[in-house]
């Protein structure tokens, strides 16, 4: 049961994240560009957390599924994390962790199922 309410918490959370993107919310490009993440690569972004989200869902049927949409995830966000630490954005670094340990949660879930 703990790993249903993690896997879907953290995909739906992951999916929220790709619709900003995709959508372009300030609150999301904004730092983007002060990252110096190219608006190029922001479709593509957008569109790998969206096949995770739906991955750590499909997951739950097939865990293989789940467990590569899952590590797919850890090295995106922990990109993220490194991306915002290269562009000394200190105060911001809490934003891709707040995404990174939800997903690790539910990767370490249904791998050990």
């Amino acid at each position: 049961m703990m790993q249903l309410i993690v896997t879907v918490l953290a995909a739906a959370w992951v999916g929220f994240s790709a619709y900003a993107i995709l959508t372009r919310a300030a609150w999301v490009i904004e730092p983007l560009r002060s990252y110096g993440v190219p608006a190029s690569w922001w479709p593509w972004l957008g569109v790998a957390k969206a096949a995770g989200a739906a991955g750590l869902l499909a997951g739950l049927v097939l865990p293989v599924i789940g467990v590569l949409a899952g590590i797919g995830l850890v090295v995106y966000f922990a990109g993220a994390v490194v991306t915002v630490l290269r562009a000394r954005s200190y105060k911001t670094v809490a934003y891709p962790i707040m995404y990174l340990v939800p997903v690790t949660a539910a990767l370490l879930l249904v791998a050990a199922a």
